[in-house]
């Protein structure tokens, strides 16, 4: 990336990389309400990210994708209906343009690769998400990959 991120003063894009007034549109999944506020807050609290949609499942999860085109999806792995791994797919499907943060409890290094197969661009465990989720949405909204520090795998 080529710019630097002033947080309190301007607005980051994804697609464009580069410094515009429009936020980055942020669609939430997670089926625990609780996680799913935490994060809904933590990015909407950010100058340039601004929470479309939030979803509980799987299959709502794909319906708001279709509907707001969001630019970022942050998915949770483990949800009613369809699952993480099979709402990414049908995301990059239905809206080809957002690009996909998973957000899990799960550290099973097969899962975590079989979820960046998928064509998600980053994987961050609940567990270390305090510090690592804005860094790992500035990230992946800008084309980067970004993997969680707690998982120790060569992703």
């Amino acid at each position: 990336m080529n710019a630097e991120i002033e947080e309190d003063t301007s607005s980051f894009h994804v697609r464009h990389q580069h410094w515009v007034s429009t936020p980055a549109r942020i669609l939430v999944v997670d089926d625990f309400a609780p996680f799913r506020e935490f994060t809904s807050t933590v990015l909407n609290k950010q100058v340039g990210f601004h929470i479309v949609a939030e979803a509980v499942d799987g299959r709502e999860a794909i319906q708001k994708a279709r509907e707001c085109r969001p630019d970022l999806v942050v998915l949770d792995m483990d949800l009613p209906f369809i699952c993480g791994i099979e709402a990414a797919k049908e995301i990059r499907r239905c809206s080809p343009d957002s690009s996909i943060l998973f957000l899990s409890g799960n550290n099973d290094p097969e899962i975590v690769e079989a979820a960046l197969q998928t064509g998600a661009l980053g994987y961050v465990l609940k567990l270390d998400a305090v510090d690592d989720l804005l860094d790992a949405a500035k990230a992946v909204l800008s084309g980067s990959r970004f993997v969680s520090r707690g998982l120790n795998s060569g992703h």
